[in-house]
């Protein structure tokens, strides 16, 4: 088994590192987190210069991974105009992925996607939003929270309910999904301000009062809406064990360099310190072989959910573990330094994508059917 990434893929890191610690400067960082502004000309400047990679899917995880590890705010930010896509591209129409994911690409368009509700959190079956078929439209009526891109995107790949579910007790069945324009009448956001972290990136409330969508911009088959949100996220959870692996990289970045400076300036560190730092250096290497051996079943179209779950799971735990455990290290002088915003930062990874209880819950299911690890 080989540990070692490929010549190409290594020097992407550094490409994506240099790209990084020149552009996401602490005094960008600093405006977009207090104004909570999306930084759209880094969009746009990450793809000028190449920084987003999806022609490789291992580009995509180690690049999110190296631009959080700079700040988790921008770095996410960079990506997420994107999020949802492969919805689209594993079973959009050729109609639709022209019309829609060719435009993102080309930096033209943003899009985002709409699964969760005020009400339903974690319970995606239970959600409320329905489209109700009239000719050769659907009618579309409820509301999304919490839409990353939500008051800026342009359109989203977006969950609703098409059927009651049958019998009643498979609420995961009659949902689909649909791709809803901004610019469709009856469409509107409103954007949420004070998040605790990541606040560079675009939050909203969607409300859909009697949106007229065509027919043709339902994505595959009407009723299998759940599943491709599943798979969706089967995928995505890898991209967040990146996210969250950048950002405990980062803050062990900060604790070390804290360390180095103490004993450089002659003060001594206690072993209480190294004992810290050696827990979150093994955490974040733990934590980076899961997410690695989670990638090369997905890439290699044979995706495991039970260690895809691990690896979210405890790369998210790990990102609050490794942020809190600097700020301990690092004491006064933490707070005062974005190693504060990368504290708040980590939160989010134990809850989008799969709560932290969540992942917990598919990896018990999987075990106990007899899919485990293998």
């Amino acid at each position: 088994m080989d540990f070692d990434l490929s010549p190409e893929l290594e020097d992407y890191r550094k490409k994506v590192r240099e790209f990084a610690l020149k552009e996401f400067r602490e005094d960008i960082a600093q405006k977009h987190d207090l104004e909570e502004k999306y930084p759209d000309d880094l969009r746009l400047k990450a793809l000028e210069n190449g920084i987003i990679d999806f022609t490789n899917p291992w580009k995509t995880m180690l690049g999110i991974e190296e631009m959080c590890r700079v700040d988790p705010g921008l770095g996410i930010s960079a990506t997420v105009p994107y999020f949802g896509a492969e919805i689209l591209l594993l079973h959009g129409s050729d109609y639709l992925k022209e019309k829609y994911l060719s435009k993102v690409a080309a930096g033209q368009k943003i899009m985002g996607l709409g699964v969760t509700e005020p009400g339903g959190g974690s319970d995606v079956a239970g959600l409320k939003t329905n489209a109700k078929k009239d000719g050769n439209r659907y009618i579309l009526n409820g509301s999304k929270m919490f839409i990353t891109n939500g008051s800026i995107g342009d359109f989203f790949v977006t969950l609703v309910r098409t059927a009651d579910p049958d019998p009643p007790s498979k609420r995961h069945r009659g949902l689909s999904v649909l791709v809803v324009e901004s610019a469709f009448k009856g469409f509107s956001s409103s954007k949420l301000k004070g998040k605790l972290g990541v606040r560079a990136t675009n939050t909203a409330e969607l409300i859909f009062n009697n949106v007229e969508i065509p027919q043709e911009n339902l994505v595959g088959e009407e009723g299998k809406g759940f599943y491709y949100v599943m798979e969706f996220f089967n995928i995505s959870r890898v991209f967040v064990a990146a996210q969250s692996l950048g950002i405990a990289q980062g803050a062990l970045d900060m604790a070390t360099e804290f360390l180095m400076e103490q004993e450089k300036n002659g003060i001594s560190v206690s072993e209480e310190l190294k004992f810290k730092l050696s827990e979150m250096a093994t955490r974040t290497e733990a934590a980076r072989l899961l997410m690695y051996k989670a990638a090369s079943y997905l890439f290699n179209y044979k995706p495991n959910p039970t260690i895809t779950s691990m690896a979210k799971g405890y790369a998210s735990e790990t990102a609050a573990f490794c942020a809190e455990t600097a700020m301990e290290i690092t004491g006064m002088t933490g707070l005062s330094t974005k190693l504060e915003r990368f504290f708040r930062d980590s939160k989010i990874m134990e809850i989008w994508e799969g709560t932290s209880e969540v992942e917990k819950i598919v990896i018990s299911r999987m075990i106990l059917k007899g899919d485990g690890n293998e």
